[in-house]
């Protein structure tokens, strides 16, 4: 697990925190369940399929809601719309298989707030997990003064690692919700989008990570072995990269330019679609956030610079 996730808080002032898991293999319950034991004072609750999910939140409102897409009766895309509409404060995170990427795309739009390839559970799931959380919790106390706002402009420069990634993220929903940018609902999403593309910019950009190397090295710190990001760290030419990011925000629309040092990518070659083939992958997952959340996403010819705008929806 990164620093990132680390340093996240997990709980804010709930003595427990409750996660409905809906899957209507008992096998697969049991298996998110276990991945998800070592939260501190979480609390899980199983339901077979979405309408059973529903008449359980009717009684008692979960923190987050773990579901699998493809159920009998009522699948994991009828029930986040049904959450978003009568649980809009409860986020939803997708559990995906292979065929089921069109639904899941589908379940993004529609207003879920990440997810997880059911392949990649004992890698992703846990870290997905404790990110929602936090930024379902993240302080709102100045929203208010930023209401005044008419005009807001930020540039950074970031060094090579996560641990501002929480603190710029949470700032950039804070502005987004009080310049009527995104409605409440969306808050979480926005700023788990960023985190997945200054992520991307930090590990696949500036360190020249693959997805492989990044499994490599969570397995390696499970096993107790040597931290292969913190050594790339320190290494040249990767250890003076540094991410740029630029925000303008104006009354009802965001601009976002993330610009890594790393030699790029062939931009050429992501189409403008959404493809549901990259939700397996490392660096395509944050890619399919971007695009099913932002209204506009584009890339420089080198492939190192990302531009995301987002819209008020009417």
């Amino acid at each position: 697990m990164t620093d990132l996730f680390r340093s996240l808080p997990i709980t804010g002032n709930r003595a427990v925190t409750r996660i409905l898991v809906v899957d209507d293999s008992a096998v697969d319950r049991r298996l998110a369940s276990g991945l998800l034991e070592n939260i501190p004072h979480i609390e899980i609750e199983f339901a077979e399929n979405g309408f059973d999910a529903l008449e359980q939140m009717k009684l008692r409102e979960p923190d987050l809601v773990l579901t699998d897409l493809q159920m009998p009766r009522f699948d994991g895309l009828k029930l986040v719309q049904a959450v978003g509409l009568h649980h809009s404060s409860v986020p939803v995170v997708l559990m995906t298989r292979q065929g089921s990427e069109e639904i899941a795309i589908e379940a993004l739009k529609q207003g879920a707030a990440s997810y997880v390839p059911k392949s990649r559970l004992a890698e992703r799931l846990e870290e997905t997990i404790l990110s929602v959380l936090a930024r379902k919790d993240s302080d709102r106390s100045y929203e208010r003064l930023i209401e005044c706002s008419k005009k807001t402009e930020f540039e950074f420069e970031l060094e090579n690692g996560p641990a501002l990634i929480y603190p710029l993220t949470d700032l950039v929903q804070q502005i987004a919700v009080s310049m009527g940018v995104c409605a409440q609902a969306d808050r979480l999403r926005m700023g788990l989008v960023l985190e997945e593309a200054l992520l991307n910019a930090i590990y696949h950009g500036n360190l020249e990570m693959s997805g492989e190397d990044l499994q490599a090295a969570r397995e390696s710190l499970i096993t107790g072995g040597k931290d292969m990001i913190a050594e790339r760290q320190t290494q040249a030419p990767y250890k003076d990269r540094r991410v740029r990011v630029e925000i303008k925000m104006l009354p009802g629309e965001a601009r976002f330019v993330i610009r890594d040092e790393g030699p790029g990518f062939n931009a050429a070659e992501i189409s403008e679609a959404i493809d549901p083939q990259a939700m397996d992958g490392e660096a395509g997952r944050g890619l399919v956030l971007m695009r099913t959340f932002m209204d506009e996403v584009a890339f420089n010819e080198v492939g190192n610079e990302v531009t995301m705008i987002k819209r008020r929806s009417e």
